[in-house]
Parts: structure tokens; C-alpha cells; sequence
């Protein structure tokens, strides 16, 4: 299947090596890694297993950091359904960096964005959907003092008057060409990239002083980024900082499902399904590496690399050792 990258849409086998030079991010290398480690004493699986792979202006970041000048986290949740395990990421990545560096996180809830680009989705759903993400999000620990919960409709008084500043410097034309929006686009979503802009730079406003910012997300929504990154030094602040992770597969496999997504609820596990549920879900639609029969298998060994159930564990079992193990056993076919 031919793979597809945008903001909301996300399909087939994705080759991230062309991604980097398609969406003109740089690649983490063993230098950068060295860096973070000198401050974090260790490095997160994710970015010992090249999960995280690549960034924007990270240096920059440890950079300021090494002059005393705090950075402050910024991602989010555009409430739409409930989270699954592949939302979970970026976040556990997030609560991570908060942890090691000691800085703010600032998590928007831009409950307006899924309702204005999604046909069949009501803003009642919206609204239902907005509580019960937050409830995940609070349940993976992030530090309450050091956390920042914003809702743009909830806290429209404070986002508006800078998404304005924001907006007057975007044309519909760079908008068109970062979005692929056409005429028939509704001109809330047409003005929601000044909105997600904002929380790259509130601290800044709030706190009367430049502030970096740094944003963990998935490399889909990187033209948003890009976007502000043009935009908001026009402003007087510092241009945000991003570093971008792979996709958790869905069930089917790389191939069919190199993102897991919520419109595809069958091969999706969501943090509110039951032990049931999720097994029922993983034996009628997991992708196998493994070989039609047992006797073949054994004989000749899985392909860890297409399996799902291995893949998942790149991404969730924090054991080097134990996941090394897995791979031996289960490419000799012991397991």
C-alpha cells in the first residue's frame, strides 16, 4: 500500500528516512543522544530504539538549558474518541523529559479541532470526549504543579487575542499548501493553525519573558509546526523546538495499518477496553511474523520485524535484555 503522511490522514508502510527529507527534519544522531544523556543520566527506550528519531532545533534546546535558560513542554489532545495505546506515546515521552529536566508542560485540549474537521462528529461527542481524555492524560503522573491543562473554548480569553496576532501573518495560501484545504474547507478549520500555534509561546506572554519552547509529536503533525515555526518569531518569540517519534502500528501489520487509529476501532486497543476485549481483538486481527505452522516455524523462525506483538513490545517493554531475548527466540523459532 502506498503511504500517505498528513495532520489526519495516515496510511500504508511509512519509510521514515523519507520523511526526514520530504518534511525537511533532522535526524537524531549519537551526538544529539550524548547530549540529552549528559543531563538525563540515562536515555528513554524510545530514543535508544530510534522511536523518537528526529527533531527540529533540539540543540538550540540544550543549548539554553546549558546557559540556565528552562525550556517548557507543550503537546496535546484534539478530543474526538477515546485515547488508545498509540496516543499514549508521545506523552510517556513527555512525562519523561518533564521528569528529567524539571520543567513545565503546557497540554492542550483544542476541543474545537476534530468537531470543525470532522463531519460526523457533534460537539456534545466533543465535549464527552474532552473529559474522558483528560482523565487519561491526568492518570499517566505528569508533575500538577508543573502542569498547565488549556481547553480553547475554555480558555478562549486567553489564546484568542494572541491567535489573532497569529493569524493576521498566515495566508490562505500557505495554509492551503501546508493542509491541502480547498474552497469547500469550513473557515473554522481555515483559522484552528493560529489556535494550536499559541500555546508554542503563552509562557512567553504570561511570564513577560522569552521562554524555549519544545514539542513532542508524532511526525504526522509536523506541517502544523512548520507553520508556526514561520510565523511566531515574526511575533518576537522564540521559534519552537519539536522532536518527532514513529507511529505505533495498528493490528493488521506495518503494511496495513502503519498507524494505529481511532477511526479503525476493531484494530485499535483503547485504554478503555477490558482484558476481554483486548484479547479478542488481538487473536482475530494481530499480524503475525511468525510461519503458517508450527512445524515451519520452528524449523525456520519468525520475522520480528512485521510482527506486531514484537513491534508493540519496541515500543513497551523498557528491558533491553528481555526484549533481545524475544527477538533471538522467537527469529530461531524457540519461540
Amino acid at each position: 500500500m502506498e503511504s500517505k503522511v498528513t495532520p489526519w490522514e495516515v496510511k500504508g508502510n511509512i519509510d521514515y528516512d523519507k520523511l526526514i527529507k520530504e518534511f525537511g527534519v533532522s535526524a537524531i544522531d549519537d551526538k544529539i543522544l550524548q547530549r540529552i544523556k549528559k543531563h538525563t543520566k540515562e536515555l528513554h527506550p524510545f530514543l535508544r530504539r530510534k522511536i523518537f528519531f528526529a527533531h527540529r532545533d533540539l540543540n538550540f534546546i540544550l543549548d539554553q538549558y546549558e546557559k540556565g535558560n528552562k525550556f517548557f513542554l507543550y503537546t496535546g489532545r484534539a478530543p474526538s474518541g477515546p485515547v488508545h495505546i498509540g496516543h499514549l506515546v508521545p506523552w510517556l515521552f513527555t512525562k519523561w523529559l518533564q521528569d528529567k529536566f524539571d520543567v513545565e508542560l503546557y497540554f492542550q485540549f483544542p476541543d474545537e479541532e476534530k468537531y470543525l474537521f470532522k463531519d460526523n462528529l457533534g460537539w456534545e461527542d466533543s465535549q464527552k470526549y474532552l473529559q474522558e481524555n483528560m482523565l487519561d492524560v491526568i492518570a499517566l503522573g505528569f508533575d500538577p504543579k508543573k502542569t498547565k491543562f488549556i481547553i480553547d473554548t475554555q480558555h478562549a480569553n486567553l489564546l484568542y487575542p494572541e491567535a489573532i496576532k497569529v493569524a493576521k501573518r498566515i495566508t490562505f495560501s500557505t495554509v492551503k499548501a501546508a493542509f491541502g484545504m480547498s474552497n469547500e474547507t469550513n473557515i473554522g478549520s481555515i483559522f484552528y493553525t493560529a489556535m494550536q500555534a499559541v500555546p508554542a509561546f503563552l509562557p512567553s506572554v504570561l511570564k513577560k519573558k522569552e521562554i524555549p519552547c519544545l514539542i513532542p509529536h508524532a511526525i504526522d503533525q509536523d506541517p502544523h509546526f512548520r507553520v508556526s515555526r514561520d510565523v511566531i518569531p515574526k511575533l518576537g518569540h522564540y521559534k519552537p523546538a519539536s522532536i518527532q517519534c514513529r507511529f505505533l502500528p495498528g493490528l493488521r501489520g506495518l503494511e496495513e495499518d502503519g498507524k494505529m487509529s481511532s477511526s479503525e476501532a476493531a484494530t485499535a486497543i483503547y485504554t478503555t477496553d477490558d482484558a476481554k476485549t483486548i484479547k479478542n481483538k488481538i487473536n482475530k486481527h494481530a499480524f503475525s511474523g511468525g510461519k503458517d505452522t508450527v512445524e515451519e516455524h520452528r524449523k525456520l523462525g519468525g520475522n520480528p520485524e512485521i510482527d506486531v506483538s514484537y513491534q508493540w513490545l519496541m515500543f513497551f517493554e523498557e528491558d533491553d535484555k528481555k526484549l533481545e531475548k524475544i527477538y533471538k527466540e522467537y527469529t530461531s523459532g524457540k519461540l
